[in-house]
């Protein structure tokens, strides 16, 4: 049974194949895809694929209107997880006794929905017609009598964003691909004038032994993010910056006796993440190493306003751009927003994304996020004065390579507003980073050079994507689905020290849900990323979020 069959008349068409395999059957279907006349405006390919890293990760296609979810997991694990509605199944090897599937596969399944197999057993057809699958000589379809829950409508493909940093710059990029007209309005003359004004910021996975929820975010991210870099032309092409590498040292011999743990478990890819003891370390980075590090050969460095800049390009005529528009306020206005500046209305539109960083909570429809506003100061430093290094080194500060004759040393977390360089946080970068290339000299005399930013931090460091929570209305909500929104409010905020990789996968997040396409996270981890969890966990505990505290 081919899917092709099924698909004329269709704006969307999303097809489930529990076995990706070497490529080849996705392939051939975008292929039937791009020459057919009556072919659906989007297609989507959920897959489950062998030898990744767990998760769901999505594959950036030539064609946005093509999109590539690879699932590592389980059929039962996968389909738990899985926000999507599916109009094509294809079964393949499903031998054995499980029958659990059946279940999952009716509550995604859409009206009408085919299904295409290989060999099923008898105890998986009797599972499959409970749910409502009714069989022939072709295949199967879906026949339940129960109503599906029509999908939310699609609003009109007319966005605000707010702020020209990397939160902002990607939603553009990311709406402007799926066809959204977006006026993106910034209180400076251009983008990435805040946090993302740096002259560099590092990129690089999280580890963990237990393979945490944070971890799983932050590693889907990060891989989300070099294959969409890849699409905008490349680190050290496009954008400004080098996929060097990132050298981790380990903190103590206790921190290196639990990486080791977590190396012993053979899952990490080579490519990934690499456990290097001392010696092996010290010998590619050139300097003394203590206890061991990681290495991830992927890591690097890229300059975050070169990123907006790739990713406004991409946005092509699609955006208008407001710079230079001061101060805003946001007012509802029947059933838009208006965002309005000194001098008027600015722009109106039924969406409005919140995506300015630390200074979006002083939107009245934000100011209850528990997101705290974190002073970081970078030294900029002649890199003639410091040892050449192959990577980018981190441990509680971290290092770049040289740039332009400059290296980026850092940076602080302050519990302060001010705006200014000052010698006591650059004598706190000059000593880490003396720590981290064993050399007492290294810094001393420098001038104070650098910048400082704001970074937007959650309670529990992780970002906050989608529909903005109304805090007043909320009343003994208990679930996340039943927290009141503000009607079309978006926010993608909260991206801490790590805006460089959560920008592209929250924005496709977002749009995503914006589209009612399948989304390119678990359930789980989307849940964890929702900004109504503050909403639940006041209730839980009678008060407002604890604030942020630095390690």
């Amino acid at each position: 049974m081919n899917p092709a069959r099924f698909w004329q008349g269709r704006k969307r068409y999303t097809v489930f194949d529990t076995a990706y395999g070497n490529g080849a059957r996705a392939a051939a279907l975008i292929e039937s895809w791009r020459h057919d006349p009556e072919r659906p405006a989007r297609l989507h390919i959920v897959a489950l694929a062998d030898g990744m890293l767990p998760g769901f990760h999505r594959i950036p296609q030539a064609d946005d209107a093509v999109t590539l979810d690879l699932v590592s997991a389980p059929l039962d694990a996968a389909l738990a997880q899985l926000a999507a509605r599916i109009d094509f199944v294809q079964l393949h090897g499903l031998r054995g006794p499980n029958t659990g599937f059946a279940r999952a596969l009716a509550r995604l399944a859409a009206g009408d929905a085919r299904l295409a197999f290989d060999w099923l057993e008898q105890e998986q057809v009797a599972a499959l017609m409970a749910q409502g699958f009714v069989f022939d000589k072709g295949g199967a379809r879906f026949a339940s009598l129960k109503p599906r829950q029509p999908l939310p409508a699609v609003p009109q493909r007319h966005a605000i964003v707010i702020g020209a940093g990397l939160a902002g710059c990607a939603a553009a990029e990311r709406l402007c691909a799926r066809g959204w007209e977006v006026t993106l309005v910034e209180r400076h003359a251009g983008p990435a004038g805040e946090a993302s004004g740096n002259l560099a910021g590092i990129f690089m996975p999280l580890l963990s032994k237990d393979d945490n929820i944070p971890t799983r975010l932050t590693r889907a991210a990060y891989l989300y993010a070099l294959r969409y870099w890849d699409t905008l032309g490349g680190i050290g092409n496009t954008i400004e910056g080098a996929a060097c590498g990132v050298m981790q040292l380990a903190r103590d011999a206790g921190h290196a006796a639990a990486s080791r743990a977590i190396a012993s478990g053979g899952t990490l890819p080579r490519a990934f993440a690499e456990w290097l003891e001392a010696e092996k370390a010290s010998e590619l980075l050139g300097l003394p190493v203590d206890d061991g590090a990681w290495l991830f050969r992927q890591g690097g460095w890229a300059r975050p306003g070169s990123v907006c800049e790739a990713m406004l390009a991409a946005c092509g005529a699609r955006l208008t751009r407001r710079f230079g528009a001061g101060s805003v306020t946001l007012v509802r206005a029947g059933d838009e927003w208006e965002v309005r500046g000194a001098g008027g209305t600015i722009a109106r539109a039924a969406t409005v994304v919140l995506a300015g960083g630390a200074g979006s909570t002083r939107f009245a429809q934000a100011a209850r996020l528990p997101l705290s506003q974190l002073r970081g100061q970078v030294t900029h430093l002649d890199a003639a004065t410091l040892p050449q290094l192959p990577f980018v080194l981190c441990r509680e500060a971290y290092l770049t390579p040289a740039a332009g004759g400059v290296a980026c040393a850092g940076a602080t977390y302050d519990l302060d507003a001010d705006p200014q360089l000052r010698a006591a946080s650059q004598q706190e970068n000059l000593e880490r980073l003396r720590a981290l290339v064993a050399r007492p000299e290294a810094g001393a005399g420098a001038p104070l050079a650098g910048r400082v930013g704001f970074r937007s931090v959650a309670p529990d460091r992780l970002p906050l994507v989608g529909a903005l929570p109304d805090f007043e209305t909320a009343g003994a909500t208990e679930r996340l689905r039943d927290v009141p929104r503000h009607p079309g409010l978006y926010g993608l905020l909260g991206y801490a020290s790590r805006g460089l990789i959560w920008a592209p996968l929250c924005a496709e997040l977002l749009v995503s849900r914006l589209e009612n396409a399948p989304l390119p996270l678990e359930a789980a981890l989307v849940d964890a990323l929702d900004p109504a969890r503050f909403v639940l966990r006041a209730r839980r505990t009678g008060r407002g979020p604890a604030p942020f505290a630095p390690d």
